[in-house]
């Protein structure tokens, strides 16, 4: 038995489970928005992958907060705004992905497109002509 489960399945010495027992059960069965940032990018992904957009964003965000300056979850996350009709929350992270890299073509087209769901059709058509440009 390894380490981590002889906690869980201590006994005290009057039979009763050990006072750690359960402290010991959540952490080894912890929620994955308790793992590292790695394993809640994987996650993350997953549930993108499955189409549960408003549980990847809630994972994305914990890591984009961890990690502010990295692009691709920052993405990813305005991506899963998107999807799940969070519009503000998506433009807000897009901004942010291009304030990081200008060049990011992707970003400037789901901007576009993100502006024209809210109906700003005017200052979609700017950052829609610049991922044109870029080659999105």
């Amino acid at each position: 038995m390894t380490e981590e489960f002889r906690g869980f399945n201590a006994y005290g010495p009057d039979g009763e489970p050990a006072a750690s027992r359960w402290s010991d059960a959540l952490t080894l069965f912890s929620a994955p928005d308790a793992a590292d940032a790695a394993s809640r990018w994987e996650r993350a992904g997953t549930l993108f992958d499955a189409k549960d957009y408003a549980g990847a964003a809630k994972l994305l965000a914990a890591v984009v907060e961890e990690y502010p300056e990295q692009v691709a979850p920052r993405l990813l996350l305005a991506r899963a705004y998107y999807h799940s009709a969070q519009l503000r929350r998506a433009e807000t992270e897009l901004r942010a992905v291009l304030d990081r890299d200008p060049v990011e073509h992707y970003a400037h087209l789901m901007l576009g497109r993100t502006l024209q769901r809210q109906g700003r059709d005017e200052e979609a058509t700017g950052a829609l002509r610049t991922a044109e440009a870029l080659g999105a």
